[in-house]
């Protein structure tokens, strides 16, 4: 059986709820596609998140993050709609969505979105 791309997020029951720990995702691979050009954009997505009640199950975060490969979207709404749609499906206690393009034209974009909204804390690269 195939798979293929989904919007639909998928959770499971947190083990520890009553603890604060942090869950860290990155996917290296995110693609979608500029709505000016047409041209695809490329992205690292990383994900830092403290759960209440339930977790994201990866696989299908993975084909959620994949549903938006033919998607003509700004990377400002790009990352502020994952970061939605997994407050959405988790309620997690907080999270910061990352969406780091690749350059394009010569410019470098970073986009980071939170939840609670004043909680920002950037993840940042080795290198920063």
């Amino acid at each position: 059986m195939a798979t293929a791309p989904s919007t639909q997020l998928e959770t499971f029951s947190n083990p520890r709820p009553e603890r604060d720990y942090e869950i860290h995702m990155e996917c290296p691979e995110f693609t979608c596609v500029c709505p000016r050009t047409g041209q695809p954009d490329f992205a690292t997505i990383k994900i830092n998140y403290v759960p209440d009640k339930l977790c994201i199950e990866l696989k299908a975060l993975k084909l959620y993050l994949w549903s938006f490969r033919d998607q003509g979207t700004f990377h400002e709404a790009v990352v502020n709609k994952i970061l939605d749609d997994l407050v959405a499906a988790c309620r997690p206690r907080k999270m910061t969505v990352v969406g780091d393009f690749n350059i394009r034209g010569g410019i470098h974009t970073t986009v980071t979105a939170s939840h609670p909204a004043s909680e920002v804390a950037p993840i940042r690269n080795a290198n920063n």
